[in-house]
């Protein structure tokens, strides 16, 4: 039995949300003990981009530098990133795993 996926949302200014989600993420993965068995994706609502980009939020470098910082963790693979045009938080990252 696949156990239920972790779920985190975030709101705020965008380099903060990469952060608080960066932080998230590594402690999901001491949680879980194994990165092997992990699979993330991250929905990014784009209203809310779009309302952060106007408030002077920049894409780059937060998201490049994010990718970067997680690359570390060796994650089997790449994080999955679903662009939701539905408003609610800015961003929602969700763990799948195996036990």
């Amino acid at each position: 039995m696949t156990p239920a996926p972790l779920v985190w949302s975030f709101d705020g200014p965008f380099d903060r949300c990469l952060a608080d989600a960066q932080d998230t993420l590594r402690r999901a993965i001491v949680l879980v003990g194994d990165v092997s068995r992990v699979a993330l994706l991250v929905d990014l609502s784009l209203p809310a981009l779009q309302q952060r980009v106007r408030c002077g939020d920049a894409v780059q470098p937060a998201w490049g530098r994010f990718l970067q910082n997680i690359e570390r963790y060796g994650l089997p693979a790449s994080p999955r990133v679903r662009h939701v045009r539905a408003d609610g938080p800015l961003l929602t990252l969700l763990i799948a795993y195996r036990n």
